[in-house]
């Protein structure tokens, strides 16, 4: 789990997150919402992998993008279940 909060401990990260909230996006894409280099994009989505928290999808050339909300249901259970002892 502690990877998880760390994934989620940056505002570009959870920016990402907003944005395929919406829809499916490629890296690309993605890259194209900030003002910073591709390669911290592509940073970025691997920690947002290794978090669970997006998943990715190989098609041809592109690597598209989406939002795992199985993760985040865990998250929300977790911290229900810690609030109600």
């Amino acid at each position: 789990m502690n990877i998880l909060f760390k994934a989620l401990n940056d505002a570009t990260r959870r920016e990402i997150l907003e944005l395929l909230k919406e829809k499916d996006l490629t890296a690309g894409e993605i890259a194209d919402h900030f003002n910073i280099s591709k390669p911290s994009i592509s940073h970025h989505l691997d920690l947002l992998k290794q978090a669970g928290l997006v998943e990715s999808l190989k098609q041809g050339q592109f690597i598209t993008y989406s939002l795992n909300t199985s993760v985040v249901d865990e998250i929300l259970k977790w911290v229900i279940q810690l609030k109600s002892r």
